[in-house]
């Protein structure tokens, strides 16, 4: 079951062409989506100007070289690796999410425009891991991350149109899932209508935010590169005598070697609700 093609058996009930026409829509929904989210909270004209202003704060010109080279650390590092992510278990969370999402949407392309073929057994093996991995990511988040009672206050059934993105899209992954097992034309039916719901939203959900995060990484990048810190003041080493002797009141308070500060508000866990 796992290793063969779940949209072949339904071939007979759906034309090929017809599933197909489905992906290509849902493509362009996705598109539309974001174009009208990009241009109601006009993100484009948003990092534009501020490109532009941050360049006239610049101390030092960016190479093409280097900006490659912080493109490249930006898609390891906020991308690949969602290091933005301070907190582990949403770090690992977040990873199986986005990975097990990517590997299942581009196998569901690949399965149902090669419905009429041979497809490769394991191309379906991974459609199955990939929903796997969205779930497991996905329920891991609803119910132990974004669930935090002790000390948020948050109940499981409290959703929001801000969960119209993780709600519809573990309803699209648990539906398929289920689908396969069963092949039940009820359950593909509701399939449908989840994946329908996670890509025509995309105006309202978090998806189209996935294509602005690693912008917004970039331009962070390349203003500590340029020297304008994005327009943030520039922090000194107490440690330097330049500023020892520009705050002459330093050691007065921290000493000589001023100390390790400690880790504040993230020595313990919020528990107190």
């Amino acid at each position: 079951m796992i290793t063969s093609n779940p949209f072949a058996e339904l071939s007979a009930f759906i034309a090929p062409g017809v599933m197909q026409a489905y992906v290509v829509l849902m493509i362009l929904l996705v598109i539309g989506g974001t174009l009208l989210d990009v241009k109601h909270k006009k993100s484009a004209q948003y990092f534009f100007e501020k490109g532009k202003s941050l360049k006239k704060l610049a101390k030092r010109e960016v190479g093409g070289a280097e900006k490659i080279g912080l493109a490249v650390s930006t898609l390891a590092n906020e991308v690949l690796a969602s290091g933005e992510f301070e907190n582990p278990d949403r770090r690992k969370s977040h990873l199986l999410m986005m990975y097990g999402f990517v590997t299942f949407v581009v196998t569901t392309a690949i399965l149902i425009f090669g419905v009429e073929g041979e497809t490769s057994g394991f191309v379906s093996l991974l459609w199955h891991l990939g929903a796997l991995m969205v779930c497991i990511g996905g329920y891991w988040f609803w119910f132990k991350i974004r669930v935090d009672v002790r000390s948020e206050g948050h109940q499981w059934y409290d959703v929001h149109l801000s969960d119209l993105f993780i709600v519809s899209l573990l309803l699209t992954t648990t539906l398929a899932l289920v689908w396969s097992l069963l092949g039940s034309m009820l359950v593909f039916a509701l399939f449908i209508a989840a994946a329908t719901t996670l890509f025509g939203t995309v105006y309202w959900s978090k998806l189209a935010h996935m294509f602005f995060k690693p912008a917004a990484a970039f331009q962070k990048k390349v203003a500590k590169a340029d020297g304008s810190l994005d327009k943030l003041p520039e922090l000194p080493e107490l440690t330097d005598p330049i500023v020892k002797e520009r705050y002459p009141d330093i050691p007065t308070y921290m000493g000589d070697t001023p100390p390790y500060m400690g880790l504040g508000i993230k020595r313990e866990a919020p528990t107190h609700y």
